[in-house]
């Protein structure tokens, strides 16, 4: 088993806009203080401590451009309780991420 890791405020920042997005509360949607890792963090997914075998849909996802203009589609994910489950990241090209998204840099593709 992967050994976890704090989160970081970055990524808090980043879960928090997205629920705003949707007009959540995100107090609603509290966030572990411990997350585990997909592929080493090569891309920046984080499992956010939800059920995975009770994946409930995507709550979420919207568009990033890399550093190097590659395009990355992030998406926020929730379980069948109704707990936040990933925040996914999908670089087209498969390359490490280079640069962590801001909200200033989102791009809003609306709700799933």
């Amino acid at each position: 088993m992967r050994e976890k890791r704090a989160i970081r405020q970055n990524e808090k920042d980043l879960i928090t806009f997205l629920l705003k997005q949707l007009n959540l509360n995100p107090d609603d949607y509290p966030v572990d203080e411990y997350v585990d890792e997909y592929e080493d963090g090569k891309m920046g997914s984080i499992s956010l401590g939800g059920d995975v075998s009770a994946y409930d849909g995507d709550l979420i996802q919207v568009e990033y451009v890399d550093s190097d203009e590659t395009p990355v589609v992030i998406t926020l994910t929730k379980d069948d309780k109704n707990h936040l489950l990933d925040l996914d990241f999908w670089k087209v090209d498969f390359t490490k991420l280079l640069a962590y998204p801001t909200p200033d840099k989102i791009i809003l593709r609306g709700e799933v």
